[in-house]
């Protein structure tokens, strides 16, 4: 009997073991590390208000330094101000309060400023309006509560961005003037202030909708590979321009900024690589970037993850909360019981009615093999993602019948398929480079087909820029075109004789069951439509001989 209890109370402890190592240690594709996805964002509870700001300094060489304060008064902002770069670190660190329990002693933060001279200086006030001075060149304008006579100015929720091109998206948010915070010794990019006032913000995300002349436009906009502060350039071609000096993601954001004005799209598709994982220590830094771009644009857009988004600070669970947060993006976390994040679809409305005219399928393709001893190279969509989009695909099928015209699908992903590396396919583009499609073949191109999805675009390649035509294999009728996006950013590899950046705009139209693609390019023919094609006409897949 004795013997039987303790056998059993192992078995328990085993099994408590087992439980605890899943909760705390599994994959990021589960996002069951709700620590590690939000150690990095900002302290913006509601209903609290910022009552002081400082930066609090260590050094890992002097155990006797600290880089909390006191934590029943003090709230760190998790991110190190030199970004890990060297001996020393730096946080701020804020004192918060509810507003119900603000007494009329308490001062609450109504503004801040960064720079070596006391803001009054520079600036017409009263008397009253005095700055306290905090380490770093912080400046605060602090007011009793009774003073602070509109609650939406107070300072609600401070974080930290890195870069002289750093850019906030956040609604309410604003990056403190005029400039970087003030650090000594040490490398570090730039670190600045990001304050919120008032209460959240929600973002409105009303359903998206076909044109009236019966249109919709989509940009694609692949591996930009941004990085923490405006990057080095990688194969810049040309090499001599601008005389030779190339700052990578001021100059690929120019390059997406002019399309963008250009091409008008109605919708944008970020389809992986935003991110340079090893050049963005901060990686929401730099997503920020094109966010904010496309926030200034008002353009709605969807997000999908690349084998280097996460390979910097933040996993992809991190990303996509911040991504969900932000005005115009529709990009979705999607179910936690499926591999990756970011398996998820975006209806678009046909004009004046409450039915689907397009469906947009977007999967994580993940990163690297599982298993490089069989299959080296890249990672596979998992079967239960492909079982996620048929029972997704299936059951939207009833509803899709209600509409008036023929209901068109596409899907995008980051890493190609393996049917991209059939050379006997009928192709439009250029192909410039080794496909690195994962060695395993999941099936995902049969289940599109067999879901009537008839286009699917990637990026990952960069200087493949092509449409293939994929047959069936019996009857050689045409089932789906392939297309690559072209790589973007100056942030990543160019090279391969001359390759300019490049993007893919595809349009819809409903009153036609049309698929129309083209590419612009960075350089070179700028205002001229490349490769252009129709790859559905009449809700079918059309040939190439077609064209």
């Amino acid at each position: 009997m004795t013997r039987r209890i303790v056998r059993t109370g192992i078995q328990l402890a085993l099994l408590s073991c087992i439980v605890l190592f899943l909760v705390f240690f599994l994959d990021n594709r589960y996002r069951v590390l709700p620590q590690s996805i939000h150690s990095h964002l900002p302290l913006h509870h509601e209903g609290l208000v910022i009552t002081d700001i400082t930066v609090q300094t260590c050094s890992t060489l002097n155990p006797l330094t600290k880089c909390k304060l006191n934590q029943d008064q003090w709230h760190q902002v998790g991110k190190d101000l030199y970004l890990g770069s060297g001996w020393r670190k730096a946080y701020v660190h804020i004192t918060r309060k509810k507003e119900e329990e603000l007494t009329d002693e308490d001062k609450v933060i109504i503004d801040v400023r960064t720079g070596k001279l006391d803001p009054a200086m520079g600036e017409k006030s009263q008397a009253s309006d005095k700055w306290e001075s905090r380490p770093c060149s912080i400046w605060l304008k602090r007011s009793a509560k009774r003073h602070a006579s509109d609650s939406k100015q107070v300072i609600t929720a401070v974080d930290v961005l890195f870069g002289a091109d750093a850019a906030e998206p956040r609604l309410g948010w604003e990056l403190v003037k005029p400039g970087a915070l003030q650090l000594s010794g040490g490398e570090f990019k730039d670190p600045r202030l990001s304050i919120r006032r008032g209460p959240p913000h929600k973002t409105d995300k009303p359903p998206l909708r076909i044109r009236k002349d019966g249109k919709f436009k989509i940009m694609q906009v692949s591996d930009l590979h941004l990085s923490t502060g405006v990057g080095a350039c990688r194969d810049p071609e040309p090499k001599d321009a601008n005389g030779g000096h190339c700052e990578a993601d001021p100059r690929t954001l120019d390059f997406v900024e002019r399309v963008l004005d250009e091409e008008k799209p109605d919708f944008v598709v970020l389809s992986g690589d935003q991110v340079n994982g090893d050049t963005a220590p901060d990686a929401q830094s730099a997503m920020f970037k094109i966010a904010a771009l496309l926030a200034e644009h008002k353009k709605p857009y969807a997000a999908i993850f690349g084998n280097h988004d996460d390979e910097g600070a933040l996993s992809r669970g991190a990303q996509m909360s911040l991504y969900e947060q932000l005005p115009y993006s529709y990009s979705e976390a999607g179910s936690n019981m499926i591999e990756g994040v970011g398996n998820y679809y975006v209806e678009i409305l046909a004009h004046g009615t409450k039915h689907s005219a397009l469906t947009l399928y977007f999967l994580d393709t993940h990163s690297y093999s599982p298993d490089e001893a069989h299959y080296n190279g890249y990672d596979w969509l998992k079967p239960n993602q492909i079982n996620w989009f048929k029972t997704t695909a299936s059951g939207l099928k009833d509803a899709h019948s209600h509409y008036t015209h023929t209901h068109l699908n596409m899907a995008f992903i980051h890493i190609p398929l393996p049917e991209y590396t059939n050379k006997e396919n009928d192709r439009v583009g250029q192909w410039l480079e080794g496909v690195t499609a994962p060695k395993f073949n999941s099936g995902f191109r049969d289940a599109l087909v067999e879901q009537d999805v008839k286009a699917v675009s990637c990026g990952h390649d960069h200087a493949n820029d092509y449409c293939s035509l994929s047959k069936n294999q019996g009857t050689g009728d045409p089932e789906l075109w392939m297309c690559y996006a072209g790589g973007s950013g100056f942030g990543g590899y160019g090279g391969y004789g001359g390759y300019h950046r490049r993007l893919r705009v595809f349009e819809i139209d409903t009153n036609q069951a049309r698929i129309s693609t083209w590419k612009r390019l960075e350089y070179g023919d700028i205002g001229k439509r490349l490769d252009e094609q129709i790859i559905v006409d009449l809700g079918k897949v059309v040939p190439l001989q077609q064209q």
